[in-house]
């Protein structure tokens, strides 16, 4: 009975948090009709969209017991990749693959580092989101990119009939089908089954056969992708590239895996969890902003809120532990 309430509560958990945080915000009259009004649901699931993605990625790597603080650069590099590109007259399927490869290439070398000379995951994405930063500014000039066309690209994040709820923008949409296509992959295959097994003991793993390095180096890299497609949507967003954007996206993603339900001890997370997580956020600062709050109260809420999961988590640890 305990362990299937434990398991309730860490599937179930992310979700009950969201419909509080929204039952809370919907009790001042003052904004209930704003606040729960469908353009504004539009707007929240729009600014969920970069941090969501960044969140399917880092999902992987917090599961398997590491953790990776450049995302916030790779987003703002893959931005500017994708303002040069356009700039330069590219068509957009290879503003696309080439901005999502910016990202996995960046993955591909912590994955490398990490794996290859056994680095902590910590230090070495420390030391990659100062350089993956500095090549953001030294390729963009030090200055925002604002290409001169505004190509398609930029309508993935676009709110048409933004006091409706539909249609909603595609990025939406895309965020939406690969968490449910990443939830397939992390539950039912065996390379999810291999990255829960990393985060749970990785020396287990490693006397269970499975590969550990290259293992890492895929996650760090599947995970870098998901990254530089964020940066495209923040592109999309914004639609200049700018390099000293998404400064601490890192934390906000890391943020929405743990209050997902994920355990940064590894071997525990969910990407339906991740998702709400990020869905959260977003209503969190979108509700702040709605009541008025000044910004330094909405990061004041939302630490401690990660607190709080963090708690949660460590609870939940020592009933399992205690079973």
């Amino acid at each position: 009975m305990k362990g299937a309430w434990g398991r309730w509560l860490s599937a179930g958990g992310p979700l009950l948090g969201l419909l509080l945080v929204i039952g809370l915000f919907s009790l001042d009259g003052e904004i209930r009709g704003v606040f729960l009004s469908g353009a504004n649901a539009k707007v929240i699931l729009t600014q969920t969209v970069v941090v969501g993605i960044g969140a399917l990625g880092m999902t992987l790597i917090i599961v398997a017991g590491g953790i990776d603080l450049s995302a916030g650069s790779v987003v703002a590099l893959a931005s500017v990749v994708a303002a040069r590109l356009i700039a330069a007259g590219q068509p957009a399927w290879a503003v696309l693959v080439l901005t999502v490869a910016t990202g996995g290439l960046a993955g591909l070398l912590n994955g490398g580092l990490i794996a290859g000379l056994r680095l902590m995951p910590f230090i070495v994405t420390l030391g990659m989101m100062t350089i993956v930063r500095g090549a953001a500014k030294w390729l963009a000039d030090n200055q925002t990119v604002t290409p001169p066309d505004l190509p398609a690209i930029t309508g993935l994040m676009a709110r048409v009939k933004a006091n409706q709820f539909l249609p909603l923008p595609p990025g939406v949409w895309i965020t939406a089908a690969l968490a449910v296509f990443m939830a397939v992959v992390l539950r039912r295959t065996v390379f999810g089954r291999h990255v829960f097994a990393l985060g749970s003991n990785e020396a287990t793993a490693r006397l269970c056969g499975i590969r550990v390095g290259p293992t890492k180096v895929a996650l760090y890299a599947l995970a870098g992708l998901f990254f530089g497609l964020a940066g495209l949507m923040q592109f999309g967003r914004l639609s200049v590239g700018d390099p000293s954007v998404a400064v601490g996206l890192e934390l906000d993603i890391i943020a929405a895996v743990v209050i997902g339900g994920a355990s940064l001890s590894g071997g525990a997370g969910s990407i339906g969890g991740s998702l709400i997580g990020a869905l959260m956020m977003a209503v969190l600062r979108n509700g702040s902003s709605q009541m008025g709050w000044p910004n330094y109260m909405q990061e004041i809420i939302i630490g401690l809120v990660i607190v709080l999961a963090v708690g949660l988590d460590k609870w939940r640890q020592a009933r399992f532990a205690r079973e």
